[in-house]
C-alpha cells in the first residue's frame, strides 16, 4: 500500500482514518483542509487548490483524504486503495455538532493553523441538504473504479477491522520524518 484516497461526506471520519493508516503504515498524510483553507478560514482560490492536489498525488506515497473532486479521476488514477467512508448522516450530523464543541475556539489537527472550530449552522444545514447528492456522487464514483483495491467502511467496528489488518511501520512515515503539512 503506497498510495490511499479516502472519500466521504462530512464527519464521516475520512481524517480520522487517514491519521490511523498514517501512523500504522508509516504513509505520509495528506487532509484536503490544508489545501482548501489558509488561515482565518480564508478559502484558497480553485486553481492553486487544483495545483496543490497535483503536486501530492505525483508523490510516491500519501494518504490523501477529502473532496476538492474536480481531481479525483488524477487521484484516483495515482492511488492502489480507495477508501469510501458511508457513514449515515445522523451519525455524521453527530460527530460534527460534537468536533465543534471539542474543539470550539482551536484548530483541529486536519486544518490549518489559524482556523478556530466554530458553531456553523449553515455547514450542517448543508450537510444535511446534500446528504443523498453528497452520497449518490460519491457512490457513483466508487462504483466505477473497477481496477483498485476499494473498501467501503460503514461502522466505527469496520474501521477498526481495517485498521487492524494493516501492517505496523509508523509513526507517521517509514523513514521517520515527520508528516509533512501542506502550508501554502
Amino acid at each position: 500500500m503506497k498510495r490511499v484516497m479516502i472519500v466521504g461526506q462530512p464527519g464521516a471520519g475520512k481524517s480520522t482514518l487517514a491519521r490511523g493508516i498514517g501512523v500504522r503504515t508509516g504513509l505520509p498524510v495528506v487532509h484536503i483542509d490544508h489545501i482548501h483553507w489558509q488561515s482565518g478560514w480564508c478559502e484558497r482560490p480553485r486553481e492553486d487548490k487544483t495545483r496543490l492536489c497535483h503536486e501530492i498525488h505525483a508523490r510516491g506515497r500519501w494518504v490523501f483524504e477529502g473532496g476538492h473532486s474536480s481531481t479525483w479521476p488524477e487521484r484516483l488514477a495515482r492511488c492502489g486503495t480507495l477508501i469510501w467512508m458511508d457513514v449515515p448522516a445522523s451519525k455524521r450530523l453527530w460527530r460534527v455538532v460534537r468536533r465543534s464543541l471539542r474543539y470550539r475556539g482551536q484548530t483541529r489537527p486536519d486544518l490549518p493553523d489559524g482556523c478556530p472550530e466554530h458553531i456553523d449552522p449553515k455547514f450542517f444545514r448543508w450537510i444535511w441538504e446534500t446528504r443523498n447528492t453528497g452520497r449518490a456522487k460519491i457512490g457513483a464514483f466508487f462504483d466505477a473504479a473497477t481496477d483498485k483495491r476499494k473498501v467501503r467502511l460503514r461502522r466505527n467496528r469496520d474501521v477498526a477491522a481495517f485498521l487492524a489488518s494493516l501492517p505496523v511501520q509508523g509513526p507517521g512515515r517509514a523513514d521517520g520524518a515527520p508528516v509533512p503539512k501542506v502550508t501554502r
